[in-house]
């Protein structure tokens, strides 16, 4: 199975390639420089390889929650590929993807659940739960809010324990106002762990043809907002 993944999501940029179980990433810290550094990272990753586009079995992509700009950028480099190449493509969750990115740097946490979060501006986080049994899929909705509203789900029974927390999200609390056991805030989102995410996803069947592949935002009255004031230049 080969599986190209991009992400742009944040202030990381990075590009990984799945290949029959070797996995190969190139992966920079670049804010505002994602448009410029994406699609060299994909010449450079599948170059090394000897792969072409239509080697490859499918892409996959952070579909979100993130920020707009970046979420934008990746889904549509990742859209045009995917028409090039006649491919379909995998969306896996942002979220989904720090948290395996966290369980991988630290071993010590393979056993818990991982709580990941995005700072989502206006003092709000995008967050959700993972646990180790299921990777792709929260264990509370993904949601956008406060963080106090964020801090006091965590603190209710049924949780797994213990629990991790992962992503620049958790610095608008402090550590005695969360109930975690250790939290990693650079923690950061990699292609690699799209890549990974993307492989069950994709021998079940969830990939999508390039042109249904959509972002999900979660703030959508933010987004429409934002979308009006391109419009209107």
């Amino acid at each position: 199975m080969k599986i190209l993944a991009l992400d742009t999501t944040s202030g990381a940029c990075s590009v990984a390639l799945y290949c029959d179980g070797r996995m190969t990433e190139q992966f920079v810290e670049a804010e505002r420089d994602h448009t410029r550094r994406l699609l060299p990272m994909v010449d450079r990753v599948l170059g090394d390889a000897g792969l072409g586009l239509a080697g490859l079995d499918a892409l996959a992509v952070s579909r979100g929650p993130g920020s707009f700009t970046g979420l934008r950028i990746a889904i549509s480099c990742t859209q045009g590929l995917a028409f090039a190449a006649d491919r379909p493509v995998v969306p896996v969750s942002s979220l989904a993807a720090l948290a395996a990115g966290a369980r991988r740097a630290h071993p010590e946490w393979r056993g818990g659940a991982i709580a990941a979060a995005l700072d989502a501006r206006m003092q709000q986080l995008y967050w959700g739960v993972y646990g180790a049994e299921t990777p792709n899929a929260s264990l509370l909705p993904e949601s956008v809010q406060d963080p106090a509203q964020a801090a006091q789900l965590l603190g209710e029974p049924g949780l797994p324990q213990p629990l991790y927390g992962a992503g620049p999200g958790w610095h608008y609390l402090a550590d005695d106002a969360v109930p975690l056991a250790q939290t990693d805030l650079k923690a950061a989102i990699h292609a690699r762990d799209i890549a990974e995410l993307a492989l069950p996803l994709l021998q079940g069947g969830a990939a999508v043809a390039a042109e249904e592949l959509e972002p999900l935002y979660l703030r959508n009255e933010v987004t429409w907002k934002k979308r009006q004031k391109i419009r209107a230049r």
